[in-house]
């Protein structure tokens, strides 16, 4: 499994994503660019520029015609995907921290951070799809703050306006974006910072990645810890492998404290977890620094990470993984 290594960032990962189709993956990194490449060989098909600031996370719709933004310049953005033009620019007093797109494509939920004085803030956006996409409101449609422990990322669930965030005190809520209030939360899914959230295609679980090392995945309507997958190295992300039943989990100590470990205590592997059995299955080597952000192409043919080294690489799966028996003899019928 060579990986394709893609070079576009002078400064590490923030996010990647890849498009509902998976021909394109995004990255943004702290050198204030967004790139887009074609995942199956890694060219680079172009940049967003605009932004002032460090960007910490994207989002691509599901037609990959909007691409969403936010970043350290308190901005966020809204691009057309297929020439790179900004359409839109939202300002706030902090900065966005966490992006999401609903599953209609029709509302874009955010995360500003707790800073100077400011709450941390849930904002939804309902989006204009009309034209060319530059006629938006500046106003949120339904704006909240999380009571308690600020909110790290989000994600929309199937359920209309209800939505998924996790928290720096590792806490874990479903929120009604309407009224603001907490539906349900579990106090203790992780013991530290959330530090990623990912969706199963149908939205019925999700994964999330966290600072105390391990990786859980909670059942979507009743947030009840369903699997718990230890590590020895703080997590930074976590990622759901469709049609097969592995998580892979990637992180690694923080870079001021590298030089007090060796190379291998480092951990700076992509993990390969058996989903069902908790078992770690394998490892991928080749990051020179923690994994900040990992995602599965749709169909699970490839997936890519992103490191604090600044590359994204890009690894095609080879015919063993798809000719491997997860669960033995048994065959799961689809």
């Amino acid at each position: 499994m060579r990986p394709i290594l893609l070079q576009g960032h002078e400064r590490s990962l923030t996010q990647i994503r890849f498009n509902s189709e998976g021909d394109l993956l995004f990255s943004c990194s702290k050198d204030h660019i967004i790139n887009v490449w074609f995942s199956h060989n890694g060219e680079r098909l172009g940049t967003y520029e605009g932004h002032n600031g460090t960007v910490w996370t994207i989002d691509v719709d599901s037609q990959s015609r909007f691409l969403v933004s936010g970043s350290a310049d308190n901005e966020l953005r809204l691009w057309n995907v297929s020439d790179g033009k900004c359409l839109y620019v939202w300002e706030f007093p902090t900065a966005v921290k966490r992006v999401a797109f609903s599953d209609d494509d029709e509302r874009v939920v955010c995360i500003t951070e707790q800073r100077m004085g400011h709450q941390c803030v849930i904002r939804v956006f309902k989006l204009n799809r009309d034209g060319d996409g530059t006629a938006q409101s500046l106003e949120p449609e339904h704006m909240f703050s999380p009571i308690g422990s600020k909110a790290t990322v989000c994600a929309f669930t199937y359920t209309p306006n209800l939505i998924i965030t996790g928290h720096e005190s590792g806490k874990i809520a479903l929120f009604d974006v309407v009224t603001g209030t907490e539906v349900l939360n579990n106090e203790r899914a992780h013991m530290d910072v959330v530090t990623d959230l990912q969706l199963s295609t149908d939205r019925s679980y999700f994964v999330t990645s966290s600072k105390d090392k391990t990786a859980r995945i909670h059942d979507t309507k009743t947030l009840r810890v369903l699997k718990t997958f230890t590590t020895e190295t703080p997590l930074n992300s976590a990622a759901l492998a469709p049609n097969k039943p592995y998580v892979l989990v990637g992180g690694g100590q923080e870079a001021m404290q590298v030089t007090t470990t060796s190379l291998r205590q480092g951990k700076f592997e992509t993990r390969f977890w058996h989903k069902v059995f908790e078992e770690e299955v394998g490892r991928v080597k080749g990051h020179f620094g923690p994994i900040n952000t990992i995602a599965v192409h749709p169909a699970g043919t490839s997936y890519a990470s992103g490191g604090e080294d600044g590359f994204v690489r890009v690894h095609h799966f080879e015919e063993s993984y798809f000719r491997a028996k997860p669960y033995g003899d048994l065959q799961l019928e689809d």
